[in-house]
């Protein structure tokens, strides 16, 4: 099992012991499991950790093909999923646009204030004055009747098809760079175009989280699907390590978003 471990973070240890839970459910009850939403990374260590030749398999759906943050199924090989297994439900806000501008910011801080973890929402989608947000099923009813302000806005959502979902405003870019390093500071400097100085500066003034933390040391460790947010910069992703060049260096894809 220790072998397991040294492939990721210590601190990613009670997620991996999860996974490898939810796996053996699997096996000994030949039934499926059904997660929470999880971010990207969470999604990468889940799929190393089932991997693709037992028993079991995965598959992920946060409701629309795009989606960021995304439900997992972990199930025995024979069964056949359907969309509606995954239980994800998309709600629009109703708002007074003429008077009031919501952000993503305000929107997920309205979400967190009703007590429910991160977990279980998805994305935010904003298209223009349009926002609409994922959410598990089994907590539906609680949110549309609990999540009636935001910010200093009176609002109402309303539950749409999942096909009804919008296209958000931001899009993700990509862009090959090579780094010396995965270090916090070094991936910053690359994705946001600054100097390791003032990425070293941004970080311990606690400015940077890596996966929704923040984290405050320039030698952190990134990894493949770490979502890097900055505050004033935007947000990077380290979609891909491709590798070293002749000098040693690493090749990275990155995703940007500003």
């Amino acid at each position: 099992m220790s072998v397991v471990y040294q492939h990721f973070r210590p601190e990613e240890k009670v997620f991996i012991d999860q996974v490898i839970g939810w796996k053996e459910y699997v096996l000994d009850s030949y039934a499926d499991k059904l997660t929470d939403f999880l971010d990207p990374r969470e999604q990468f260590i889940l799929q190393a950790i089932i991997g693709e030749k037992d028993d079991v398999r995965y598959k992920f759906f946060g409701g629309y093909d795009d989606s960021e943050r995304k439900r997992a199924i972990i199930y025995p090989e024979y069964l056949t999923l359907e969309q509606d297994n995954f239980e994800v439900s998309l709600f629009e806000i109703d708002y007074p646009t003429k008077f009031i501008k919501l952000n993503h910011r305000t929107v997920l801080g309205s979400m967190m204030s009703l007590g429910l973890t991160r977990e279980k929402f998805g994305d935010i989608l904003i298209q223009g004055e349009r926002i609409q947000f994922f959410v598990s099923a089994e907590v539906e009813e609680f949110v549309k009747q609990q999540l009636v302000q935001m910010g200093k806005a009176k609002v109402s959502i309303n539950k749409q098809d999942l096909a009804n979902f919008i296209l958000p405003d931001e899009r993700w870019r990509e862009l090959q760079t090579t780094a010396s390093s995965l270090r916090l500071d070094v991936i910053i400097s690359a994705g946001f175009n600054v100097s390791r100085q003032k990425a070293q500066m941004l970080i311990q003034q606690g400015n940077a989280n890596v996966n929704w933390e923040t984290i405050e040391r320039p030698a952190f460790e990134c990894g493949e699907s770490d979502i890097i947010s900055v505050r004033g910069h935007g947000r990077c992703k380290v979609i891909e390590i491709l590798g070293r060049t002749k000098k040693d260096k690493m090749r990275i894809k990155l995703g940007l978003l500003k």
